[in-house]
């Protein structure tokens, strides 16, 4: 890692300046993907509390869901379970002119699954061997892959979970799951060390990314893909609004007479 002492979080003002500048090149890049019919997935991984949500949504806030397609796959059904690991994943990889997110993925299997006994140790070392020799056919195949770590501290996260605890808003955001990462802290580290260690390769390698700061995490990962996947902006013709035709004109406003509108409470 570059540095060790977090810089100062960053303001508010700041932050969504640059934001909107980057979003508008996120705006750029879809145009290129969709004509170019590239394939790409972005996937996150991090502790939990470690922001990624917050980071996909400031991806695809300004973005077409079409495009930028946000996977985040429940726990495997009983059919599921019994499917080769990677195939309900592979159901999600994007067609032409897609951009999938996967908020988690088959990294899940070298941490929770692993930490929680919810695989073998046998399995999770298998998963460890055939996950870079996977990703190689995938990359091959022409997919652009990019794999983001969030990398939250200690004493951060756990300002986040209690900040969840006491506001109602955020509350579902705290699991049992979430209390027992809380508890396990350094096994989850060791599983993380040992991910990166055998899963970072030259054609997918992981690029860790600080979220102590949450706004300065956003910004540095979106800057981020905007340089990892190859891309100009598409010139495209100044759009001008047709004129309305009078063709078959009548009150149209009064065809909602004595139809149920919604209170105006506000």
């Amino acid at each position: 890692m570059a540095k060790d002492k977090p810089a100062e979080r960053m303001k508010r003002k700041d932050y969504e300046k640059e934001l909107e500048k980057l979003q508008v090149e996120l705006c750029h890049l879809q145009d290129y993907v969709r004509a170019n019919k590239l394939r790409v997935i972005i996937l996150f991984e991090g502790r939990d509390a470690a922001g990624k949500g917050g980071t996909i949504k400031a991806i695809t806030e300004k973005v077409s869901p079409r495009v930028f397609r946000v996977v985040a796959l429940p726990a495997p059904s009983d059919r599921q379970k019994t499917q080769l690991f990677f195939q309900r994943y592979m159901e999600q990889f994007p067609a032409g002119g897609e951009i999938v997110i996967f908020d988690r993925s088959w990294y899940n299997r070298a941490g929770v699954e692993y930490v929680m006994g919810f695989c073998t140790p046998a399995e999770h070392e298998r998963f460890l061997s055939l996950c870079p020799q996977m990703e190689k056919y995938v990359v091959d195949g022409g997919i652009v892959l990019i794999k983001i770590w969030l990398e939250v501290g200690m004493d951060e996260q756990e300002r986040r979970f209690r900040a969840r605890i006491d506001d109602p808003v955020r509350q579902w955001k705290l699991s049992p799951m979430d209390l027992e990462s809380y508890r396990r802290w350094y096994d989850y580290s060791r599983a993380r060390d040992q991910m990166l260690r055998k899963t970072s390769t030259k054609h997918a390698p992981w690029f860790i990314i600080r979220s102590d700061d949450k706004r300065r995490a956003r910004l540095n990962c979106i800057a981020h893909l905007l340089k990892a996947i190859p891309h100009k902006r598409i010139k495209k013709d100044k759009v001008k609004l047709p004129r309305r035709s009078d063709k078959g004109r009548y009150n149209d406003r009064a065809g909602l007479r004595g139809l149920n509108f919604v209170a105006e409470r506000y």
